[in-house]
This record gives C-alpha cells, structure tokens and sequence, in this order.
C-alpha cells in the first residue's frame, strides 16, 4: 500500500501527538508502579490525577501548536523536526513542574504528576512521536520504491567491481532497482550464489531477458574482453534493454562507488575487437632514451600518441601544434596525471620551412610522428590551396628537415581516402604519402606511412557530431543510406602506428587491419538506442545527400596495391608501385600553384601526379573529362 501523495490533515498530525502523549503517560504510571499496585493506591493516584488530565491536554496542546510540530511533512521528517519536538516536550515537562508546585502550596498540597512520572513521560512521549514519524518515513520511502516499476537489472561482472555495485545500489533508497542476479564469462562460477544472489553465464542473457523480465544490464565488469562486452551489448540492444555501465574505479569518488556514476555505454564498445599485442620490448628499444617529435600533438591521434609515448620513458617529448589552446590543454594534463615531465611545447605552423627546420636543429629528434594535417573532406574540397599547403608542403618541409638533421625513424599518419582518392583532401595525403616514400631512396632517415580509417571520436568525426545531435533533439544527419566506413578507437589507431613504427625498416606503407566496415546509418541508429531514445519517436534521421568529395564506401589499398602479412595480424605491408624521383619536382611545381590560389589549376595538377584521383560529387569532376 502507498501512503496518500497529499499531506495529512495537520489535526490528525495533532491528535496523534496528543494520543501519543497520553499513552505515554499511562506508560510512566505503570512503570512506577512496576505494573502491579493494589485497588486502594490505584483510587487513591486517579482521584489525586482526575483534575491533572485535563491540564495535561491543554497545556500539551497549547505547547505542541505554538512549537508547530505538527507543520513539518511528517514523510520528510529531519533532524531539524527531531530538535523542535525534543524541546516541545522539555517545555511541557516544565510546565507541568511549575504548575503542580502552583497546586501543591496553593489548593491541595499535591503536585500535577509525581516528578519521576513526569520524567518518564517525557522520555516516552519524546521517543514514540520522533519514532512514528520515522517509521512513517521509512514506509513512505519504501511506498515509493514499491510504487515505481521497478527496474530487473542483470549486473555483468561477479567480481569485486560487481559486489560493490550490487551493494551499492541496495542501500540507494532513490533508485528502483531489483537484481536478477549475476552474469559472468567465467563458467567455474556458474550457478554459485554471490551475497545471496544467483550468478549465471554470460551466455543466458537472451534467455533471462525474455524468462525475467529484464529491462537493464549493468556492465561493472572491469576487464572485460572486447568480443564478449561487444556481444552483450550488441543482444541489449536487439532486445531492447537499456544497458549502461560502471565506471573505472579510478574515477571513483574518494575511492568510493556512488549509484550516480553509473552511465551510459559508449558507440566505441560496440567495435569488439581483441585487444592489440604489441611488442613492447621491440617497441622499448625504439623509444626508450629519445627525442621524439609528434607534430599534430594537440589533435587526436596526436595527442593519444603523446599520452602513450610518455609511458616508455623517452629522453624527451617534443609536442608541436599551431592549435594554442588545446596544446595548452594537453600541456596540464601531462603535468597532472603522468609522472613524465620532460617534454617542451612548441607553437609553431609546419608549413613555415623556417620554423620547422630551426626546430629540428634545435631539437635534434631521433624519431618523428608527424600527425598534423587538414583532414576535413568538404572542407579541403573547397580549399583546395590550403590542402597542398599543409598536408603536401607541411609533409615536405618536415621530410627535408628530418632528412637535414638525420632523423632516425620518420612515421607518418596518412589515411585511407589516400587510396583511389575521390576528393582533395585524400589526394593530398597520397602525394605526401609519395614524397616521403622518394626520399626515403635518398636518405638515412626511414620513413614510414601507415594508413587506418576513420578513428571514433576524434575531432570533428561523425561520433561526436551525432552525440551533439542527440543531445539537441535530432535531428542526426548521414549524407547516404549506403554509406559505409572504417572505423577504430584512438588508443587502437596509436597503438599499431607504434607497432608500425617499430617494425618499419623505411618505405613500407602499412595498413591497419580496420575489421569490418560500418553502415553509417546503422551506427546512428545505435547511438540513439544507447541514449535511450527510440527511432521515429523521440528523434529522426535526415538524409542529407553525399557531401563534395565523399565516396560511398572506402577503400585501404589500390587497385595496384597488394598486401603481404607482418609478423602482426593486424598490420599489412602494401605493396605499392614505384615512384621516380622526377615526381619531385612535381610536387614542387604543385605547391607553387598556391600563389595563383586557382583551385581548377591545382586540382588538375593533383590529377596529374595521382592518376587514379577522380572525383566524386565535386565540381572538379569536370577535369576527369
């Protein structure tokens, strides 16, 4: 049963007080006379109190109507509530001692009540009215909880990280939750029973969903595997349940799990890949003890390389962006949360030749990642000039120096659009791509390319866009229904051009094994799911048309491009044809372009250079005539 959600008449609330009271002062006579006395002392007591009990009502009427005890919620009863009363009822004791020695010198030499009566009475009735109001609020607590739909929660994890969490949502008296039971990958615990609670495999969740009820999944497993968190996500989703997840404990409040930090799962756990081998002894070798640039830093790849980079002990981190802010950002968090301070930031523009060659003579890196370039496709489809002027020329300017200063190892972030390229902004990339692989005939500097997709949330991807979206009320724009990418987390993408790096021996162009591509529609669509928001109810999807540039489905190697494996299964070298050195000067030639800023002129000279460039939904489709 629910209490009423009105508040209760405050003369109930008054007349209970004073039931209270009056209990509680029967109470106090018993109890001095230990529960037994004889006829005679019985008559002789009430014919003495006859005249006090109507004093008693009105004094502790009077005395309980100013104190307003009976104005407090009695449902959301507090110490504040407790203090009112406990002095309510110290007034009333008083007054009754002041007025039975008014009694005893004056009329009849009796007091109102006998003094150890008064006291009892005054400890009663204090602790049974603070007592029923708390029960009141327990009940009205508990009505609460048994009121609201309860939530049928499955916790996946029988660890420590779920014990916690089915504590901590036990003792939460705001939260409507009933657990099912447990969860769990490990079947040496199935059918074990954890603070009294059932743990099964993780294999059943279809089927408890469907047998219980089940509406939501609480992930609080800690080191789960990809495949496995990606499974059980994927099945709460066709089924409907809402699926959220724990934190990890070192965003745990004071070491402390709170019911609150409880949230949502990301779109970057439903890729569900195996978790990347590296060779960290190879990979220590490289690293340990050196200068290393990152250009890009304050992106994000550049700035996930930054944050791996500082765990293999370098001899110093040199972190290179024109972005101020965000280098200013990364600058704190370095400080904050890694142990590692030997790093200097430089603001500085890779296209200006000056500034970047008086930074490697300055610096004299041993190893560079060059991650700084423009990546925005309709962007770089309208600017073309800006596209050759940083990622071809901030590419050449960085390749000469690394070449002038003997830079031991060159890495370069380049991208799958680089492959068959449909826009500018993939031209772009190869012919740096090309510049890199010339020189690297020429050079005691080895350079290396490594291509990947799309990377999930980084900046300006579709990931964040649609989050934005989401979070506006929709609604989420995707240019096609056809329109499928490569997708990998930032941690994923650092970690195997770190592993590309170290296997590299110069002039290999790498390829992230990238898994299966992603309808973008399907991807929006589970975005939504995840935010608990249902399709064509609470948010639509806009089909906006193809963007200049874009292709339909992406490609990781030419037409004339195989693969061969590597000593890792998720990285392949790309065969890739030849490149004379006359393109050099061609590539010269291009950059110079960007003086007359005639965006046909440079297009059709990137044509020349990258005869399998043909654009896609672009106003340069013109020159593939």
């Amino acid at each position: 049963m629910q209490l009423p959600s009105t508040s209760t008449p405050r003369w109930i609330i008054i007349l209970t007080d004073l039931l209270i009271s009056f209990l509680s002062l029967v109470l106090a006579f018993l109890i001095r006379f230990d529960v037994y006395t004889s006829e005679d002392k019985l008559y002789k007591e009430l014919n003495i109190i006859l005249y006090s009990i109507p004093v008693f009502f009105i004094v502790k009427g009077t005395v309980f109507y100013l104190f307003q005890i009976h104005k407090g919620l009695v449902r959301h009863t507090s110490s504040y509530d407790v203090r009112r009363i406990t002095v309510a009822g110290a007034v009333c004791t008083s007054l009754f001692f002041a007025l039975g020695l008014v009694r005893y010198f004056f009329i009849d030499d009796y007091f109102l009540f006998p003094t150890s009566v008064l006291i009892t009475e005054f400890l009663i009735g204090t602790f049974l009215m603070i007592g029923a109001r708390f029960i009141v609020k327990l009940y009205y607590l508990e009505s609460i909880k048994r009121s609201e739909t309860k939530k049928r929660v499955l916790i996946y994890g029988a660890g420590v990280s779920g014990l916690i969490t089915k504590r901590t949502i036990e003792k939460d008296v705001r939260i409507g939750y009933d657990i099912v039971g447990f969860i769990d990958d490990n079947k040496k615990l199935k059918g074990n029973r954890l603070e009294g609670t059932t743990i099964m495999h993780s294999s059943k969740l279809e089927y408890l969903i469907d047998s219980e009820g089940v509406n939501e999944v609480i992930i609080a497993i800690q080191s789960a595997k990809k495949e496995n968190k990606k499974k059980i996500i994927e099945t709460c989703l066709e089924k409907g349940v809402n699926v959220v997840s724990v934190p990890s404990h070192k965003s745990w409040i004071n070491g402390e799990f709170s019911a609150k930090q409880i949230q949502k799962v990301k779109i970057e756990d439903l890729l569900g890949r195996k978790e990347i081998q590296l060779d960290e002894d190879k990979i220590s070798d490289e690293l340990k003890g050196k200068v290393i640039l990152i250009t890009g830093a304050a992106g994000s790849i550049g700035s996930g390389m930054v944050r791996i980079l500082a765990n293999y002990q370098p001899a110093k981190l040199i972190l290179l962006d024109q972005a101020e802010s965000p280098l200013y950002d990364l600058q704190n968090e370095l400080k904050q949360n890694f142990d590692f301070f030997d790093f200097d930031v430089i603001i500085g523009d890779i296209r200006n030749t000056q500034r970047i060659h008086n930074v490697f003579e300055t610096y004299q890196p041993d190893v560079v990642f060059h991650a700084a370039a423009y990546k925005h496709v309709p962007l770089m489809e309208d600017n073309p000039s800006e596209a050759i002027l940083t990622n071809i020329n901030g590419t050449k300017n960085l390749v000469d120096a690394a070449c002038a200063t003997n830079v031991e190892k060159f890495v370069m972030i380049s991208t799958d659009k680089a492959v068959n390229p449909t826009n500018v902004m993939g031209a772009s990339k190869r012919i740096a791509e090309i510049y890199a692989q010339i020189k690297n005939e020429k050079s005691n500097t080895q350079f290396i390319t490594t291509r990947f997709g799309n990377v999930l949330g980084s900046n300006g991807s579709v990931i964040p866009l649609f989050r934005r979206q989401i979070e506006q009320g929709g609604p989420i724009t995707v240019t096609d229904e056809r329109i499928t990418r490569f997708f990998m987390t930032i941690p994923e993408a650092c970690q195997l051009v770190l592993e590309a790096g170290s296997m590299g021996q110069g002039g290999e162009i790498f390829v992230f094994d990238m898994g299966e591509s992603v309808k973008i529609i399907d991807l929006a669509k589970k975005m939504i799911k995840l935010s608990g928001l249902e399709l064509g109810k609470d948010i639509e999807i806009k089909i906006s048309g193809l963007r200049p540039g874009e292709k339909l489905y992406e490609e990781l190697l030419a037409n004339e491009e195989n693969t061969i494996e590597t000593h890792h299964p998720q990285i392949l070298k790309a065969l890739v044809r030849a490149e004379k050195e006359e393109k050099l000067g061609e590539i010269n030639a291009l950059i110079s372009l960007f003086e007359n800023q005639n965006n046909f002129d440079i297009v059709r000279k990137m044509k020349e250079l990258v005869p399998e460039f043909k654009s896609n939904n672009s106003e340069f489709q013109t020159l593939d005539k």
